[in-house]
């Protein structure tokens, strides 16, 4: 009997609050999917791609194949690892996430984000906010995400391994040397955590990728506390035909 009044109230409520679609919000069959017209609209990235940072390639260059930017100079990481490019229904999901509250869309973004987890990742750690930037929002957006990762793939994540040690301006409308300037120095691995990173491959986690300063700047506190390497894996990437 407990069961079947079980049963009977969550069919009440899937009746009454139908799964919506992660983008648009229209009726779908179950939670953190999409409907045809969001999905059709997403652009799923995958190879072929540039052996250092993943960058997409419109066609098959073979293995080993890089672009421009990482022949004329190597990145410190070891991939940029996107699922899908920013897009309207990219952005929108990103957009409701961090500043809309909608929490649970970090599930919906861990689940495409999964698949691309490097299979020697041994610690997921998420970009950090500022402290006050924290207190205001009252969430870290990639911190989420890498929770709903870490409950996917097994892989465990420290929150406070990665601080951010100085507070910046907004990035949106600056440039790529502005962005760089403007995060240069604020992130850190603190000294009781070193430990923790030394030898380690640590897997990166953020909802968009854009220019790659932030990610540059934490890769690089990371590699200088004795990271292995350091992959990022984040939900959306900005590709060069739709940066600012």
């Amino acid at each position: 009997m407990p069961g079947s009044v079980s049963q009977l109230l969550r069919q009440v409520v899937a009746y009454a609050l139908p799964p919506r679609c992660a983008g648009c919000g229209e009726p779908v069959a179950e939670d953190h999917q999409f409907c045809g017209a969001c999905w059709s609209g997403m652009r799923f990235l995958g190879p072929p791609w540039c052996a250092g940072c993943r960058l997409p390639f419109a066609f098959h260059r073979g293995e080993e194949a890089r672009c421009a930017a990482c022949l004329s100079a190597p990145p410190r990481h070891a991939g940029v690892h996107a699922a899908v490019a920013y897009g309207d229904t990219a952005a929108a999901l990103a957009v409701r996430l961090k500043h809309g509250g909608r929490i649970a869309l970090a599930e919906t973004m861990a689940r495409s984000m999964a698949r691309w987890m490097p299979a020697d990742a041994e610690l997921l750690v998420p970009v950090p906010l500022h402290r006050w930037r924290l207190w205001t929002r009252g969430f870290n957006q990639a911190a989420l995400i890498a929770d709903a990762l870490s409950r996917r793939t097994g892989v465990p994540r420290d929150h406070r391994l990665l601080v951010r040690v100085r507070r910046t301006r907004l990035l949106r409308g600056l440039g790529r040397r502005a962005r760089a300037r403007t995060v240069a120095g604020a992130f850190a691995v603190e000294a009781a955590g070193r430990a923790a990173v030394r030898g380690r491959r640590i897997v990166l986690v953020d909802d968009v990728y854009t220019t790659g300063a932030t990610a540059d700047g934490c890769v690089r506190a990371l590699r200088r506390a004795g990271a292995a390497s350091v992959t990022i894996l984040c939900w959306a990437r900005v590709l060069p035909e739709t940066a600012d």
